[in-house]
C-alpha cells in the first residue's frame, strides 16, 4: 500500500470514531515525532502491538478486502509474567465496498460488535477436523441469545448488536449494500496474530508500504524503541 492510502485510511477511521461519539487514548494520538521520544514507560503499546493498524492482507486491494483498526489493549502470550492481561479490545472500520476474509481462530474467542454505523454481514461455518469449511449447522450467540443457523449463512448486525465468535469458527466479514461503513468493536481473549489466524486461503497480514509522503502516525508495526537513558 502507498503512505498516502494509509494516511487517508487513518484520518476516515478518526472522523467515523469521532461521528460515533467513541473516545481514543492518548497513544491514538502521538505523532511520528513524538514516539521519537517516548520512553520505556510506553513499551507495553510497543511490545503488544497496541494503536493503529491498516492491512490489505497482503493483497494490494485494500478498497475490497481490507480494513482499518486499532488495538486499545491486549496482553502477551510471549510475556506472560510481564503482560498478564487475557483479553483484548479492538476497533474496527470498515466501509462499504471492503470485506475481511475467511478465517478462525484457534485459541481467541471474540465478541464482534457493532458500534455504529450501518448493517454488518457475518457468515459462519465451523471448521472441521481438516481446518476446512463444515457443512454442519452453526450455533452461536447473539447478545446472549442462542439461536442455530445453516453453514454460510450470513447474520446481520445492525447497531448496538454483537455475535460471540468462538474458536475455530470461520467468519468474515462484509457491509450490507447501502447502508454505510462500520465502526465495530472486538472485545476478546487475548490476541495474537502472528499464530492464532488461520485464513481459508493463505494469504498475509501486514501491508508491503511504499513511501509516498511522510506517515501522518505510526501503525503498530513501526514504533521506535525507546531512546537510551542519558
Amino acid at each position: 500500500m502507498k503512505r498516502s492510502e494509509i494516511n487517508a485510511a487513518l484520518r476516515e477511521m478518526e472522523a467515523m470514531v469521532q461521528k460515533c461519539g467513541f473516545q481514543l487514548p492518548p497513544f491514538c494520538t502521538f505523532t511520528p515525532e513524538e514516539w521519537q521520544k517516548k520512553g520505556h514507560e510506553y513499551d507495553e503499546i510497543r511490545e503488544n502491538m497496541l494503536g493503529w493498524d491498516i492491512t490489505d492482507f497482503g493483497l494490494g486491494n485494500f478498497n475490497k478486502i481490507g480494513f482499518s483498526l486499532i488495538t486499545l489493549r491486549n496482553g502477551n502470550q510471549k510475556l506472560p509474567e510481564k503482560y498478564p492481561k487475557t483479553y483484548a479490545e479492538k476497533l474496527l472500520y470498515i466501509r462499504e465496498g471492503q470485506a475481511a476474509p475467511m478465517h478462525f481462530h484457534w485459541s481467541k474467542m471474540e465478541d464482534i460488535i457493532n458500534r455504529g454505523g450501518g448493517n454488518v454481514l457475518i457468515r459462519v461455518y465451523w471448521a472441521d477436523e481438516n481446518d476446512q469449511r463444515s457443512g454442519s449447522d452453526v450455533t452461536v450467540t447473539c447478545d446472549g441469545r442462542r439461536i442455530t443457523v445453516p453453514a454460510g449463512t450470513q447474520i446481520k448486525l445492525r447497531p448496538g448488536e454483537s455475535l460471540t465468535v468462538d474458536r475455530r469458527l470461520y467468519h468474515d466479514f462484509e457491509l450490507e449494500p447501502g447502508t454505510g461503513p462500520v465502526l465495530l468493536g472486538e472485545v476478546s481473549m487475548c490476541n495474537d496474530d502472528e499464530h492464532d489466524n488461520r485464513f481459508y486461503e493463505p494469504i498475509g497480514r501486514f501491508p508491503e508500504i511504499e513511501e509516498d509522503e511522510p506517515p501522518y502516525r505510526l501503525l503498530c508495526t513501526e514504533y521506535p524503541a525507546a531512546p537510551q537513558e542519558a
